[in-house]
This record gives structure tokens, C-alpha cells and sequence, in this order.
């Protein structure tokens, strides 16, 4: 998990990462997202928002222990993040293992 959490610190520091429910939202709707990330600590209505986007669209997400992600990318109180490199998206799910909930295969074919 932590090299997991340690990758993703560097992702958002190169632009391959997008944080904040709204902007993780659009980026769903757009197709843009391949991976969303999800704080264990957020609201309950703003989960069921996101996981409810990321349903409809098959972009498949991850549920991260509480406070880890705001952690990992740099700006504590951040629950949502998404990744907007395929590539990326693939090895972190790899380096997160097998998780209690996902949506949806990451082997989307979007180009």
C-alpha cells in the first residue's frame, strides 16, 4: 500500500492526477478518468455520487483507508482523486492489490 500511495504523491506532481469531487466528476462524464480513488472518511452522499458516476460511465474505482489519500497526493481533506493516465492506472491497481470493492475491470479499452 505504501508504494502504492507513494506513487501516486508522484503522479499528482507530474498532472496525472485530478482531485476534488466536482473536478473528478466532469472528468468521469468526459471519459477522462481511468482510475478513481476514494478517501475511506468521505461523506456518505458524496460516495454514492462518485461510485454512482463511476458505475454509470465503467470507470472502476478504490476505496483507500481513511485520510491516506488527502496523505498520499499532498493536500490533506482531498477524497477523491482520479487518474488520468491509462498506463498509471493499470500499475497502481496492480501495486493496491485486491480490493473489498471495484467497481468494474480496469482493462477498459478507451484510447
Amino acid at each position: 500500500m505504501n508504494r502504492a500511495l507513494g506513487s501516486l504523491g508522484l503522479a499528482m506532481r507530474s498532472g496525472r492526477v485530478v482531485c476534488g469531487e466536482e473536478n473528478c466528476e466532469k472528468l468521469i462524464k468526459s471519459g477522462g478518468a481511468f482510475l478513481v480513488l476514494i478517501d475511506g472518511a468521505i461523506s456518505a452522499g458524496s460516495k454514492k455520487a462518485v461510485t454512482d458516476a463511476c458505475a454509470y460511465r465503467g470507470v472502476p474505482y478504490r476505496i483507500l483507508p481513511e485520510h491516506a489519500l488527502g496523505a498520499a497526493i499532498g493536500r490533506p481533506g482531498r477524497m477523491t482523486a482520479a487518474v488520468t493516465d491509462k498506463a498509471f492506472a493499470l500499475r497502481l491497481s496492480e501495486l493496491l492489490g485486491p480490493a473489498d470493492e471495484i467497481q468494474t475491470d480496469i482493462s477498459i479499452d478507451r484510447n
